[in-house]
């Protein structure tokens, strides 16, 4: 005699948010945990210099708005730049790939220039209340502790980015973009891997706002732990591959298989002077004592 057991929608509806709940509460206690001291963020520093040849970076940041079928009665509440319907996820990500934060919910109406504004990381980012690390000598020269992003997000003195290529006017800007974007590459293959593991990036999510969130935060928890615990979850085809030699990047898994959409890009008021000088700093560390010997290779 066969037994089945039929679930009813009404049941499923409350197993998925709590069993993502519950893998989100277990896993975010030890693989998403975001830095709390100096020296926390000195390690990730340290990382990125060793793995990534970009001294004092805190951090890769980018955003991908989240295919969803919107609520009925909604309107336009979640409708984007795209003409879909979307929820927000905001990522920083380290030198490994692994989320230090994972901020979702802004509905994809909002300008993505607003994206950064509407979380807590930037209050705490304007408050300095996230124990960043104060600039500090880096073989002759003092660099400060920054983030780097692409052109969806503004130039500050603690967030850079690379010139828009209508801007690369000479040699050294060239060095620098490459530098900057190897390290803001990082956070383009998490997305990547999570777009390819976890098979409901390639459809529109059609569940309630608070539950799509709850499985958003559980995939990137579990990313992390997979990426910490299994030699198998990400393999080599996961990520960008340089050949040093012939001066060329193969891709890697991207989120061009799935629904998830890059954040606009904004139309950027002048920056702070202090901004500007702070990429000038790095520009000038990168064709210096921070130079790489293949360097020749990739910039033409």
């Amino acid at each position: 005699m066969k037994f089945s057991t039929i679930i009813s929608p009404q049941a499923l509806s409350q197993i998925i948010p709590e069993t993502c709940d519950a893998l989100y509460e277990v896993l975010r206690k030890e693989y998403l945990k975001f830095p709390k001291t100096e020296q926390d963020w000195r390690i990730i520093a340290r990382e990125f210099e060793q793995k990534w040849n970009f001294p004092h970076c805190l951090g890769a940041i980018d955003g991908k708005h989240v295919e969803i079928v919107p609520p009925s009665n909604s309107g336009s509440f979640y409708y984007n730049y795209k003409h879909r319907h979307s929820m927000v996820l905001l990522a920083i990500v380290d030198a490994k790939y692994r989320f230090l934060l994972v901020d979702f919910g802004t509905n994809g109406r909002v300008s993505d220039g607003g994206v950064l504004l509407n979380t807590k990381f930037y209050e705490k980012l304007e408050r300095k209340t996230l124990n960043i690390p104060t600039a500090e000598r880096l073989h002759p020269r003092i660099l400060p502790y920054v983030f780097v992003a692409d052109d969806a997000f503004p130039l500050r003195k603690d967030m850079i980015k690379p010139f828009r290529q209508n801007d690369l006017d000479s040699r050294i800007k060239k060095i620098y973009n490459y530098q900057t974007s190897r390290a803001r590459r990082i956070v383009e293959n998490a997305f990547g891997i999570i777009a390819a593991r976890f098979r409901i990036y390639r459809t529109q999510m059609n569940l309630s706002p608070e539950t799509i969130g709850s499985v958003v935060r559980a995939t990137c928890a579990l990313h992390n732990y997979l990426t910490s615990s299994s030699l198998s979850y990400a393999s080599s085809e996961c990520f960008d591959i340089e050949n040093f030699e012939e001066g060329t990047i193969t891709s890697g898994l991207t989120t061009r298989a799935s629904t998830l959409e890059p954040l606009q890009r904004t139309i950027q008021g002048r920056a702070p002077q202090i901004a500007n000088q702070i990429r000038s700093q790095f520009m000038t560390y990168f064709v210096s004592e921070g130079k790489v010997p293949w360097h020749d290779n990739f910039i033409h």
